[in-house]
């Protein structure tokens, strides 16, 4: 198994395997440990793949959706600078500023919401555009928001994922990440500020609706899915 393998069709890298690890050529995905046992293949903690035929120069492997992956054992030295130059990193977010004047029955405020990237890791599994299973890092965010009128503060807190613990799954929330916090609008009720907490890297997102009243009371309300 030890070596670098690659698609037989295109002739692209897909991983390289050496010593316990299997380690892919693009920057994002970590490296993981493999194992065989019987007739599969194991990479990180959950993918499986069932060996289909292996040879020394050959590999074909099945998932568990029956997609078949074949792959061969290159041999060409310069296969492995692409290793040398994606080691891999978190994907941090550019910290987000927004900074609105809102009129409301002749008031003028003034809303504030910074979105700024964090030091916490969140690890989550996606499939690439090989068909393997890989783990990807982030960092989660942390959204200020302020709200003021004629310079007197109305409203100021920090979010991040855990305000929503009450109201997201677990299991969700341990792979998802604060997202974004936009405004989005005034009403009789107060300024509304839509919060998205997701999945990286794909399209499961919860949207939250924070209102806060005009005498700086916050109230929450989950959205849709």
């Amino acid at each position: 198994m030890q070596g670098v393998w690659t698609d037989e069709d295109t002739e692209s890298v897909v991983f390289k395997m050496e010593g316990d690890s299997v380690y892919y050529p693009d920057s994002t995905s970590m490296p993981a440990y493999f194992k065989v046992i019987d007739d599969s293949l194991y990479l990180g903690n959950m993918a499986s793949y069932l060996i289909v035929k292996h040879s020394e120069h050959l590999l074909w492997i099945k998932d568990h959706n029956g997609i078949l992956v074949k792959l061969a054992k290159n041999v060409e030295d310069e296969d492995e600078t692409v290793f040398e130059e994606s080691k891999p990193q978190v994907l941090t977010a550019d910290a987000l500023n927004s900074d609105t004047v809102v009129y409301y029955k002749g008031r003028q405020y003034h809303l504030y919401v910074t979105v700024n990237p964090t030091k916490s890791k969140v690890v989550c599994r996606a499939v690439n555009e090989d068909g393997i299973e890989v783990e990807n890092a982030y960092y989660d965010n942390i959204v200020h928001v302020s709200v003021f009128q004629s310079g007197q503060r109305l409203f100021t807190q920090n979010f991040n994922k855990q305000h929503y613990r009450q109201k997201l799954p677990d299991q969700f929330l341990k792979q998802s990440i604060l997202n974004n916090m936009e405004f989005d609008g005034v009403d009789e009720h107060g300024f509304h500020f839509k919060a998205s907490v997701c999945t990286p890297g794909s399209a499961s997102c919860y949207q939250i609706d924070h209102v806060v009243s005009f005498d700086g009371k916050l109230s929450t309300q989950l959205l849709e899915y």
